[in-house]
């Protein structure tokens, strides 16, 4: 009896109390989740937000003056026409105003690359007295407002005869605080032992800030050239003051002017909004990659 009751207790293994699992990683789950949707959400908000209004004036552009006039909160209609947009080009020099337009967004695009790149990786990689504050003073800048200095800018113009002119246009808008320091913030996460290598090897700082420090800094400078031609693209103060002549319009100024000879219809109006958001509407489907690079590496460190 006493090896019957032995065996059976070697035979049966002892009870083992089973521990709960953790229950840390589903809740990360879970929040995780709850964040992509929200997140989700917000996004959707913000795309409705930005493309109502876009297809508010793509429906009304094409809609009859008359109807537009009856009812100019209606969305649709049963006789679509185009023509508001002909009487846009009909009164105006649209092809004028997108060369003008163009061109000067090209040139203070490609100067205010260069100048700002020079001048961030001047403070981002050389070492010279007053470095910290010259920074400083031209962070200062961004609080003095720039229609402030559209006068004084507006007489010097005028004494070197650049009124009228592309240049006229150009040359006030080159200085941009903003392109300076997204650009210091790409080149401080550079590696300095990179700049130090090609340094010892005898190349000027010139030829580091072309061949090196360029070459490998394409996100922001796309980044920058986008942000910088779509400001001065929607530019309107500055164009309107210095250009006077027709032809030299660029397309901001010169569909103002078209919207005053037509007063208060909305379908010109709406024609005329759409026309000139089409470039910029394109620049951003082309090149969004491009933009949420850039914007994600002048957080490099």
């Amino acid at each position: 009896m006493t090896a019957t009751a032995t065996a059976s207790a070697t035979a049966t293994p002892p009870v083992t109390e089973q521990k709960t699992p953790a229950a840390g990683p589903p809740r990360r789950y879970d929040a995780e989740r709850l964040f992509n949707r929200v997140a989700l959400g917000a996004l959707i908000a913000f795309a409705v937000l930005w493309l109502v209004p876009l297809a508010w004036a793509l429906a009304t552009s094409i809609r009859p003056a008359q109807e537009v006039i009856t009812d100019p909160t209606n969305w649709f209609t049963a006789h679509p026409t185009l023509a508001a947009y002909k009487d846009i080009f009909d009164a105006g020099k649209l092809p004028y105003w997108y060369a003008n337009s163009f061109i000067t967004s090209t040139l203070t695009t490609v100067l205010t690359v260069l100048a700002a790149s020079l001048a961030a990786f001047a403070l981002s990689q050389t070492r010279f007295r007053a470095r910290r504050a010259a920074f400083v003073m031209l962070l200062a800048g961004i609080m003095i407002p720039g229609q402030v200095l559209m006068i004084p800018q507006f007489l010097a113009l005028q004494e070197a005869g650049l009124l009228n002119t592309y240049w006229g246009v150009v040359l006030p808008q080159v200085p941009n605080v903003v392109a300076v320091f997204v650009f210091k913030q790409f080149f401080d996460g550079i590696p300095r032992e990179l700049i130090d290598a090609a340094r010892a090897d005898g190349a000027s700082w010139l030829r580091t800030y072309r061949q090196i420090v360029m070459p490998i800094s394409r996100p922001v400078i796309s980044a920058v050239t986008i942000f910088v031609f779509v400001g001065v693209w929607n530019n309107f103060l500055w164009p309107l003051l210095v250009v006077t002549d027709p032809e030299m319009m660029t397309l901001p100024v010169g569909l103002t002017s078209v919207q005053d000879v037509f007063g208060v219809p909305y379908a010109q109006l709406m024609a005329s909004a759409v026309l000139g958001a089409i470039p910029l509407i394109t620049v951003f489907l082309l090149f969004q990659r491009r933009i949420v690079e850039g914007i994600a590496g002048t957080g490099l460190k």
